[in-house]
């Protein structure tokens, strides 16, 4: 059965203690939505007072990993190149200064390769 009236009857006419009230409550309850579901990203963290050099914060991973990978290899090509220069003791440890720094790059281009992998990936496509 339909009835003509709405069940309760809505009254136009709310007292200023209501209308704050009901105004209180919706600002309640827009802070708490935007506390969990608009989360705030976290302020790095403050800078130790005694430390010369730090990395920004706010640069992504793969940035940081690319300038790794491109500083090992500054690395590997100078100790290589020292190597010819000397002899005997000294090039053998020149010249694994050289490939260790050849090994870490390699371990930092799989790193980017998995972090390309993982961001061409749909959300929720993984299995």
């Amino acid at each position: 059965m339909f009835k003509a009236t709405p069940n309760p009857p809505q009254n136009e006419h709310k007292s200023r203690v209501e209308k704050l009230e009901e105004k209180r409550l919706e600002d309640a309850t827009n802070r708490a939505l935007d506390y969990y579901l608009k989360p705030q990203p976290a302020p790095p963290p403050e800078p130790d007072k005694d430390q010369l050099f730090i990395v920004s914060p706010h640069i992504d991973t793969e940035t940081l990993l690319a300038n790794a990978s491109e500083d090992l290899l500054s690395i590997s090509t100078i100790a290589a190149d020292l190597a010819d220069d000397i002899d005997d003791s000294r090039r053998c440890v020149a010249l694994a200064i050289s490939r260790m720094a050849d090994g870490v790059k390699l371990l930092v281009e799989r790193a980017l390769d998995h972090l390309e992998t993982r961001e061409t990936v749909a959300p929720g496509a993984e299995g």
